[in-house]
């Protein structure tokens, strides 16, 4: 869903060019107080604010911001802007958003692989250390099979290939 904050009385046919170009349903707020209630009632991808808006009264316009969440901020200036033009910037920011999510979400991956492969390292080698000894009881054996069997399905969760190919 997308929020456009104008108070232009071209805002709703702008609101539906946004909503045809981009199929996220499209809410108008006329004011920087109707747009505080609107993100307080619900989540958006995005919200378009109007430049006169954040010229005319700068302070409201940084509370509402603190309401955003995670939609991305594009201004525009209705004043001169087409609804092409808007639509246009608004695409080209939320591809933006979706390239950073990407990278983001592929950096945490990288970050917990690396960060749980020495654990996991160390739990298959005390496995199979523990199932070396002499007069393991059974169920202590039981115990780290399972163990191990556990930790390398996690390894290939993680997509860890140097983990399982520790022998069991």
């Amino acid at each position: 869903m997308i929020l456009l904050i104008t108070p232009a009385a071209r805002g709703q046919e702008c609101a539906s060019a946004i909503e045809l170009a981009t199929t996220q349903p499209t809410q108008v707020a006329s004011t920087l107080q109707d747009a505080a209630g609107h993100l307080r009632a619900k989540e958006y991808s995005a919200v378009i604010i109007d430049q006169c808006l954040v010229e005319s009264d700068p302070d409201q316009s940084e509370q509402v911001l603190q309401h955003i969440e995670t939609a991305i901020p594009v201004y525009v200036n209705l004043a001169v802007s087409n609804s092409e033009r808007i639509v246009r910037g608004l695409r080209a920011a939320l591809s933006r958003r979706r390239k950073e999510g990407l990278t983001a979400r592929k950096a945490a991956e990288q970050l917990l692989r690396s960060e749980l492969c020495d654990p996991l390292t160390a739990i298959l080698l005390d496995c199979e250390l523990a199932l070396r000894l002499p007069n393991v009881p059974p169920a202590a054996e039981d115990k780290f099979r399972a163990i191990d069997a556990m930790a390398r399905i996690m390894a290939e969760c993680l997509d860890v290939d140097a983990l399982t190919k520790v022998a069991p």
